[in-house]
């Protein structure tokens, strides 16, 4: 009887570990068989937001379940839209170069201004005949005051939106070609502040000036190609000795000077140069070497010009990447005049523009809102 029993005993402890075996080779090889698609969708959503909007349309395709994760954390960014300030009445329009829309808005608290420049949604503007400067947001309304201040016809820019603390308003006129008057305020101050600057070399400034903000600095590009750079914390100012972007000969033309846009992307500052007779030319300002590089790329980022303000982007939809888009509509407001770097030419065909004889005051790039239910 207890011989009887072992047996029975090993047979079940046999049969056990036959069944751990058996469990764990299953376990193997359906381990095996599984494939990338099987990851969790947490993992999945937390792979996809890293990575860039052409990737994540690609790695979309493969599955239903990549899909679903790819569209939850896909982020397509907003275009801006372009802003007609009108020559009579309160109507001003609003045209997006992505869907080919226009929108209107009536903004009577506009009128008798000058726009001077635009960032993060905002616009800074001027009342000539009251020297009034303030910021006014046209999608909720909201106005910032800022001292009075005579603003000829020289440029103005700002780092941030006004409601941020760290917002600064800046502006230069040239008093020789080797002293500039530098003009500083900020939403809440009593006064401007303003402080001559000697430089080294000539900085003549303009309405055709171009200023930006990066990282942490103000780069103002002068009507012939030199470079200012002030910084706000230190109070300092300096023009760099950086000679100007080299253009081919016949690219020089009439209002040539007139037709530079300059913008900024991830630390980068950029220039553009148009001729209506020539493709534009784009520079890219290399700081270590401190000289200005061509680039035949934009890398998918796309760039829209303006004389007043010009924006950068990246990730944005299909067509509009790699490619500088201007600030004028053709065909009714259907098309808005863009260059491709990946063609090499404009579209539409043949709408090259002497962008020197546009005005000024005509248009800006904005960014629009992120509720756009007001406009449907």
């Amino acid at each position: 009887m207890g011989g009887r029993k072992r047996r029975k005993v090993k047979l079940l402890s046999a049969r056990v570990v036959d069944d751990k075996r058996r469990t764990t080779m299953n376990k193997k090889a359906m381990l095996e068989m599984q494939t990338w698609s099987d990851l969790p969708i947490e993992l999945l959503e937390l792979i996809f937001c890293r990575l860039s909007l052409e990737d994540n349309i690609r790695s979309s395709i493969a599955c239903k379940r990549w899909n679903t994760a790819a569209i939850s954390v896909r982020v397509v960014n907003h275009s801006p839209w372009l802003m007609y300030f009108p020559k009579f009445g309160n109507m001003y329009e609003f045209y997006d170069p992505a869907q080919r829309k226009t929108y209107s808005l009536e903004l009577p608290e506009l009128y008798g201004s000058r726009v001077c420049y635009t960032k993060d949604g905002w616009l800074l503007l001027y009342r000539p005949r009251t020297n009034r400067v303030f910021f006014f947001n046209p999608f909720s309304r909201e106005v910032v005051k800022l001292p009075r201040f005579e603003l000829t016809y020289q440029i103005v820019a700002f780092s941030c939106a006004p409601t941020s603390n760290t917002c600064v308003v800046f502006t230069v006129r040239h008093i020789s070609p080797t002293i500039v008057a530098i003009s500083t305020c900020h939403p809440g101050a009593t006064e401007w502040v303003t402080v001559n600057y000697q430089n080294r070399l000539p900085f003549v400034s303009s309405i055709w000036n171009k200023i930006v903000f990066c990282n942490g600095f103000f780069y103002c590009l002068s009507l012939t190609g030199w470079l200012g750079v002030f910084d706000p914390l230190e109070h300092t100012w300096s023009v760099l000795a950086v000679p100007p972007p080299k253009c081919p000969e016949n690219f020089f033309a009439k209002n040539w000077w007139k037709g530079k846009f300059m913008s900024e992307h991830n630390g980068d500052i950029l220039v553009i140069y148009t001729c209506c007779s020539e493709n534009p030319i784009i520079f890219k300002l290399d700081q270590s070497k401190m000289f200005w590089r061509e680039m035949k790329t934009l890398d998918g980022m796309t760039l829209f010009a303006s004389f007043l303000s010009s924006h950068s982007r990246s990730d944005l939809p299909g067509m509009m990447r790699n490619s500088v888009y201007f600030s004028k509509v053709r065909f009714f407001g259907k098309r808005c005049i863009s260059y491709s770097l990946d063609d090499c030419r404009y579209y539409p065909r043949k709408q090259c523009h002497d962008w020197g004889e546009q005005d000024p005051f005509e248009n800006i790039w904005i960014e629009p809102p992120e509720d756009l239910s007001s406009f449907i």
